[in-house]
């Protein structure tokens, strides 16, 4: 009988099919997706957050435990399970070197990334190369990869694994991991999940960012089986990206980051939300959510000649005027209304000394929302407008693990079922987000489960430590 069994294909899969491997047991891998579309929403991926005590090559300065832990738990607001997360942040500082003997390889920050140059390790070549240099490993190993293989349903009897199902065939096997992500391609749970707004449905104005195979079928499979659930299934990893976006796969070239740079306005031309609020890293993953309860779910990011050059430029050129009022006219603004809020974000901007790099002292008096740093008028030609789509990622509704990446039922792990990726994140992700901290759950809790899997199928031995098991795997 096959001793592990991987269902999924991201780097969350990889981590643990790899992980399984290295510790002796046979691995086979089914990814939904054809091979040309493998990796999930992994290939869309490009940085690593790593806690590190002292610069690394990439990698600058430092950046502690705890430091990160209270980045995560300001974004979350607490909704985080704090020794999960932890468990995930230690972990990031021991994976580097096992990505790398597995051919992945890093690079510096690059020119609008340097504010993560001390927190975030980019990919050379970005997820596509990362999850390449996966499967490449994995081949190399002898994990028997499977495409185009939906796997329907698992057969659980009281919490334990024995088989999952690709049409009527059945495959068993001594130990599972579940890292099929979650369901932000499944529009009808969208639906269910977000409900209506002032009369209209508000998933229906999404567009997916990443893989189109992420039904979150086993997700609801386990769900229904007796799994314990944790998450929201309204909270998700939601960006405000460029409308003219595709339906799937747009992936961080979409992403509109000039948000913190100049103002939002909404279809009635009003703001709605500071737009600098704190670092966009920080923040980036939060107007998702806000520009999806406005009305028809639609923004648009202004910002003046100032802004150029100062933000990493989405892959679409922005609507571009020589004045305020034709810019509005040309993105179907009235004009009125928009120069009435651009004339009172105008006269309420206090300008200190603006640095894009730091929390700065330029900020709005009197003004509802405030903008409480980047406050700089509107008022140097050319105009620039962009318009707004909510993006979603990856949602955070998932099922409840431990430390070992084991699937709870009724409050105990199960014997031989893992999870990993999206399909647990919202044990750590309550909401909101941190730049690079979903490959860092991925990986942690990715190869926790492939060496836990590994250990349930090939022995009955108690599990050491997993601080142990990490050790020896590093």
């Amino acid at each position: 009988m096959l001793d592990v069994l991987v269902i999924g294909g991201g780097n969350a899969a990889l981590c643990a099919a790899l992980m399984a491997r290295e510790a002796g047991a046979s691995v086979m891998l089914l990814e939904a997706s054809p091979k040309a579309w493998r990796g999930g929403n992994s290939v869309h991926t490009r940085n690593l957050r790593c806690m590190h005590d002292e610069p690394q090559d990439v990698l600058t300065e430092a950046y502690p435990e705890e430091e990160y832990w209270q980045d995560l738990l300001k974004v979350t607001g607490g909704i985080t399970d704090e020794g999960l997360a932890r468990h995930a942040i230690r972990e990031s500082s021991t994976c580097r070197g096992w990505m790398i003997k597995h051919g992945v390889r890093f690079q510096n920050s690059l020119s609008g990334t340097l504010h993560l140059s001390r927190t975030n390790a980019f990919f050379l070549g970005g997820g596509k190369a990362l999850v390449n240099a996966y499967f490449r490993s994995a081949e190399n190993l002898g994990v028997d990869i499977r495409y185009d293989t939906k796997v329907d349903r698992l057969e659980l009897v009281h919490g334990e694994f024995r088989a999952a199902y690709v049409g009527n065939q059945r495959i068993e096997a001594k130990a599972c991991v579940v890292a099929s992500g979650g369901f932000e391609s499944n529009r009808e749970w969208l639906r269910e999940a977000w409900g209506q707004h002032n009369g209209e449905w508000v998933a229906d104005n999404f567009l997916i960012r990443g893989t189109r195979f992420n039904m979150g079928v086993l997700l609801k499979d386990m769900l229904a089986s007796g799994a314990d659930r944790i998450g929201d299934p309204a909270q998700c990893h939601a960006v405000a990206i460029d409308a003219r976006a595709p339906l799937y796969d747009g992936g961080i070239c979409t992403r509109v980051d000039c948000v913190s740079l100049g103002i939002v306005v909404n279809k009635n031309a009003e703001r709605f939300y500071d737009e600098g609020e704190d670092f966009w890293p920080k923040r980036y993953a939060i107007w998702g959510r806000l520009v999806a309860f406005q009305p028809g779910q639609t923004g648009y990011s202004i910002i003046d000649a100032k802004a150029v050059g100062r933000f990493m430029p989405p892959v679409f050129p922005g609507e571009k005027a020589d004045s305020l009022p034709q810019l509005a006219r040309q993105v179907g603004l009235d004009v009125d209304a928009f120069m009435r809020t651009v004339d009172a974000y105008n006269a309420a901007c206090r300008v200190g000394t603006f640095d894009h790099s730091v929390l700065d002292d330029c900020h709005t008096e009197g003004l509802t929302p405030a903008k409480t740093h980047w406050a700089r008028p509107l008022d140097t030609a050319p105009y620039y407008a962009y318009a707004l789509k909510p993006g979603i990622t990856f949602t955070y509704l998932g099922v409840k693990i431990d430390e070992r990446a084991a699937v709870h039922f009724g409050g105990q792990p199960s014997r031989n079922l893992f999870a990993a990726g999206e399909v647990s994140a919202g044990n750590v992700l309550g909401k909101g987000y941190l730049a690079g901290i979903g490959v860092t759950i991925g990986t942690a809790f990715g190869r926790i489960a492939g060496t836990q899997a590994a250990r349930a199928a090939l022995d009955t031995r108690v599990p050491q430590p997993v601080e142990g098991v990490l050790r020896a795997a590093a």
